[in-house]
C-alpha cells in the first residue's frame, strides 16, 4: 500500500450502500492487522456492528458529533488516532454531520475536508468520508467532489475529476472578509500586557467562569503574537457580544500572507508557512484569518455565558 494519507468520499443512498462500502473496508483493515476506528451516525454503527458479527469487537467505534466537535478537533483527532498507534497504517471512516451547521459552519467543515490532503499528507492513514445523499445538500455533495481525491462505491475505487487543489478550494470557500472595527475598541501599540488587561475587562462580564476567560485571553494572546511574529504591529481590538458568543476581531494595518490552513497543525507539526493559531484554532468556535489590500484580520468567537448556562457548553 502506498505511503501517506488516502482520501476517499464516498455516497451513500441507503443503509445497504453504506455496508457495501463500509464492511469490506473494516474487514480488510483487520486482516492486514491495521486499526480500525468507524466515527458515524449512531445508526450507522448500530448497522456495522450487525453486518460485523464477531469482528465487530475489534473495531473502534466513535459517534461522528463527537469525534472532533469542531473541525479542527476533528483533523487533530484522527492524526491522534494514527500517532496513538505508533505511526503504522490505519482505517478511519469519519463522517461529518451536516445537519443544522450554519452557512458559516458548512464552510468551515468543507475547507476541513480539502485541508487534511495538506496537513494529514504525511500520515499513513486510509481515510473514507461517507455522506448520505438522503439527507445533505446537493452543494455540499458538489463540493465533497472537490475536497477529496477519490470516492468509494462499494469495493470500487475511483478518481474525482472534479478534485480542487486544497487551498484554492479553501480561499474559495473562506468566510472572513473585510471587518470595520467599530464600537469601543482597542488600539494595541506593542505592549501586550496592556492589551490583555483590556480583552479581560471586556470579556470578564459576557464569559461563564474564570476559566472561560482566562481561555479567551490564551486565545487572544496568541493571535496578537501571531500577528507580530509576521510584522503586524499596528492592530484594533474589539471584543463584543454577538449571538450567542463572545467575538473578538483584531484589524491589522498591514497585508498578511494568510496560509488556508493556518492553525491546523500543532507546535512542531507546524506547515512552513502556516506557524501558530493552533491552540486558539482548538479553543474557538471559530477562527478566521484573512487580508486584503487595506490590512488583514483575525476574528476568533467562544460561547458566552448564556449558552454555557443553558447548555453547558
Amino acid at each position: 500500500m502506498t505511503s501517506g494519507l488516502r482520501h476517499q468520499g464516498c455516497l451513500y443512498g441507503s443503509d445497504a450502500e453504506f455496508l457495501r462500502m463500509a464492511v469490506p473496508f473494516v474487514r480488510d483493515g483487520l486482516a492486514r492487522g491495521e486499526p480500525v476506528l468507524v466515527a458515524t451516525t449512531s445508526a450507522n454503527l448500530e448497522l456495522l456492528r450487525d453486518a460485523m458479527g464477531e469482528e465487530a469487537e475489534n473495531v473502534d467505534y466513535a459517534e461522528a458529533a463527537y469525534f472532533g466537535r469542531r473541525p479542527p478537533q476533528r483533523a487533530a483527532a484522527i492524526h491522534r488516532y494514527w500517532g496513538q498507534h505508533g505511526g503504522s497504517v490505519v482505517r478511519v471512516i469519519a463522517e461529518p454531520v451536516w445537519a443544522g451547521r450554519s452557512r458559516r459552519e458548512v464552510d468551515a467543515w468543507q475547507r476541513m475536508e480539502a485541508g487534511v490532503n495538506v496537513v494529514l499528507a504525511d500520515a499513513d492513514i486510509r481515510l473514507i468520508c461517507p455522506y448520505d445523499t438522503r439527507i445533505v445538500e446537493p452543494g455540499i455533495i458538489d463540493d465533497a467532489r472537490r475536497t477529496h481525491p477519490e470516492f468509494v462505491t462499494g469495493m470500487q475505487t475511483r478518481p474525482s475529476a472534479e478534485f480542487m487543489a486544497p487551498a484554492d478550494f479553501a480561499r474559495s470557500h473562506s468566510t472572513a472578509g473585510t471587518v470595520a472595527v467599530a464600537g469601543d475598541f482597542y488600539r494595541f501599540d506593542g505592549d501586550l500586557g496592556a492589551v490583555r488587561r483590556y480583552v479581560l475587562d471586556k470579556a470578564t462580564p459576557l464569559l461563564p467562569d474564570e476559566d472561560a476567560v482566562a481561555t479567551f485571553g490564551i486565545a487572544v494572546g496568541e493571535s496578537i503574537t501571531y500577528l507580530l511574529r509576521h510584522g503586524i504591529s499596528g492592530v484594533s481590538v474589539w471584543v463584543r457580544a454577538s449571538a450567542g458568543r463572545v467575538v473578538c476581531t483584531l484589524r491589522g494595518d498591514q497585508p498578511l500572507p494568510v496560509h488556508p490552513f493556518v492553525g491546523f497543525r500543532p507546535p512542531g507539526q507546524e506547515l512552513a508557512d502556516g506557524d501558530g493559531l493552533w491552540l486558539t484554532n482548538q479553543i474557538c468556535e471559530w477562527l478566521d484569518v484573512s487580508s486584503d489590500t487595506a490590512g488583514c484580520t483575525v476574528e476568533l468567537a467562544v460561547p458566552g455565558h448564556r449558552a454555557a448556562e443553558a447548555f453547558g457548553v
